[in-house]
């Protein structure tokens, strides 16, 4: 059943929860890389009980491509986390973070880190533009880069990063 997204925030509207954006270095969890987007940020799959969402089963492909994407990039970590609340409490997984995906130019989708949890676990579909975004991600070239370096393509030279 297609229904539009209307959790904590509404597919496609504009991300404002955070004015900057954090990329930490998977492999020392330490390291850290901030800057200011120079690109429109869009939510996508920001969902909240008893609020609709998108329902349509997705193909394997994206899960796999979703998944692969999410051990390669790990954005916006926060110290406390968010369970899911979808779920019971007692088996509700834990998120603490954010995913980007790269749209058309200037545009970048924004996802919490439980959106696979969503997508495998309650059903979410999300927008078809994030679905094909998230096929066109080259996760070998993503898994290939190594710090200082992130693995998403619209960092700008001016980014401050924490390196010691």
């Amino acid at each position: 059943m297609r229904r539009s997204c209307t959790g904590v925030h509404e597919d496609l509207s504009e991300y404002d929860y955070l004015d900057n954006d954090s990329f930490t270095d998977l492999e020392s969890g330490f390291y850290g890389l901030w800057y200011r987007p120079a690109y429109t940020r869009l939510n996508v799959g920001w969902l909240e009980a008893g609020k609709p969402y998108s329902t349509e089963t997705v193909s394997t492909a994206f899960v796999e491509q979703l998944q692969a994407v999410q051990k390669v990039q790990w954005m916006n970590v926060c110290l406390g986390v968010h369970r899911c609340d979808l779920c019971r409490e007692e088996d509700a997984p834990e998120g603490n973070g954010e995913i980007r995906i790269p749209g058309k130019p200037g545009i970048a989708y924004a996802a919490p880190s439980l959106i696979t949890h969503y997508v495998t676990d309650h059903g979410y579909c999300p927008p078809q533009v994030f679905i094909d975004a998230v096929l066109a991600v080259d996760v070998d070239e993503w898994a290939s880069i190594r710090w200082p370096d992130v693995p998403f393509p619209w960092v700008p030279d001016s980014a401050e990063r924490m390196l010691d």
